[in-house]
């Protein structure tokens, strides 16, 4: 399942030493995707998959300390037209 990330960053300077030093701590059946940061430094939306959402609590414990987290379940637009098509 796919799961667009929404984080509002707190310390940007902070975020991207402890990425330097730490990478992105994300545990195993969790894969990031891509992601995709605002000109402001404030907001980061990053695609991310897993068949196991509690893995995401891990994963946050890490950095909830400099952003906070908005995890969406999301659906490609391929998949939202072909589940549409069957209703038909």
């Amino acid at each position: 399942m796919l799961y667009m990330v929404i984080e509002h960053f707190k310390d940007p300077p902070a975020i991207y030493r402890r990425l330097r030093e730490k990478g992105r701590m994300i545990p195993d059946g969790l894969e990031y995707v891509s992601s995709w940061i605002d000109a402001d430094l404030k907001v980061c939306w990053q695609l991310m998959r897993t068949e196991d959402e509690s893995l995401f609590q891990t994963w946050t414990d890490n950095w909830k300390d400099l952003m906070d987290f908005k995890i969406v379940p999301v659906r490609t637009s391929a998949e939202v037209r072909e589940m549409m098509e069957k209703q038909r």
